[in-house]
């Protein structure tokens, strides 16, 4: 007889008790809808230095059938956290989500299923949002919140980690880790998975492998929409630069981002002015989108870093 395929579900969690709280039965319940086919664990990394949710994690594994594991890691470091958990995963898959989602029925059925088909090194699935207070009309008609959707089946070369099922195999085999110099800008997981493509190993949408990102008000700012399209287009323009090998390679890099980033600006500045001027807000918001991604680019491409994950040192915060 065979051995069952063992797998981890992994989440990171930084003080969101009551995300924790909704997220670890819903874990437990894909884990156990799974019971003979496939051994399924969850794993919860708290990368809160005070180990805040180690009380809440223990109570609930003592509740469970389901192999429920706590760990610490202590380093403010979003990468690190990311680390943590795949040298904590002891199963040929890994499977990462984040605390304040909650996956559809069926989820993590669909994501093995994928796997099983084509047997890639990851398997990405889609995000959509859920919002505590409904964004206003102008962050809706940016399309802040739109997410991708493909075809299953469907090849990409980038992925985020808040869907993604790994097989860690490959990641053993490539040596791969989360860049810690990524840990508090972000992007770390756009390069963890830029870098597994560029080993030439293959990543696979599942349309129907869903979750739901639980969105607070605080993330349904203009000011937070904006900053976070800075982030990303910086994340771009720094990983880009990272995967490259040799300095003139990189100088090629370096300035294609500025083109890019330039025309990103010009572009999206001119339609963000022309939808102010018109009063169309849809041309507006995705205009401010626009530039703030190109401008992020441009960010990335001469080294600075936009650190969209520092926390407020204590004297700061007092």
């Amino acid at each position: 007889m065979t051995q069952p395929m063992t797998v981890t579900l992994a989440a990171l969690t930084f003080k969101r008790p009551q995300d924790l709280a909704a997220l670890l039965p819903a874990l437990a319940e894909q884990a156990s809808d799974q019971s003979g086919d496939y051994e399924v664990g969850v794993l919860i990394v708290d990368n809160d230095p005070d180990a805040g949710a180690r009380d809440a994690v223990e109570r609930f594994a003592a509740s469970t059938p389901v192999r429920v594991r706590y760990s610490h890691e202590a380093v403010p470091n979003i990468a690190a956290a990311r680390n943590r958990a795949l040298d904590l995963a002891d199963t040929r898959l890994l499977v990462f989500l984040d605390d304040d989602e909650r996956p559809s029925a069926s989820w993590l059925s669909h994501l093995l299923r994928e796997f099983e088909r084509s047997r890639p090194a990851a398997v990405v699935g889609p995000v959509v949002s859920a919002f505590d207070v409904e964004p206003d009309s102008w962050i809706t008609a940016g399309g802040f919140f739109q997410r991708r959707r493909l075809p299953t089946g469907t090849r990409i070369d980038v992925a985020a980690t808040n869907n993604l099922l790994l097989d860690l195999d490959v990641v053993r085999e490539l040596g791969l880790h989360f860049d810690p110099a990524f840990g508090l800008t972000g992007g770390e997981d756009m390069l963890f998975t830029r870098q597994l493509r560029s080993a030439g190993r293959e990543m696979v949408w599942c349309d129907e492998a869903l979750v739901t990102d639980v969105v607070p008000a605080g993330r349904t700012t203009r000011r937070w929409v904006t900053l976070r399209a800075l982030s990303n287009g910086n994340s771009w323009g720094l990983t880009s630069v990272a995967l490259t090998a040799t300095p003139p390679a990189r100088l090629v890099v370096r300035a294609r981002l500025v083109g890019q980033g330039a025309i990103r600006v010009v572009g999206g500045g001119a339609r963000a002015a022309a939808g102010y001027v018109s009063h169309r807000a849809g041309d507006h918001a995705r205009g401010v989108r626009t530039l703030m991604r190109g401008l992020g680019m441009l960010g990335g491409a001469v080294g600075w870093r936009y650190e969209e994950y520092r926390r407020p040192t204590p004297a700061s915060a007092s």
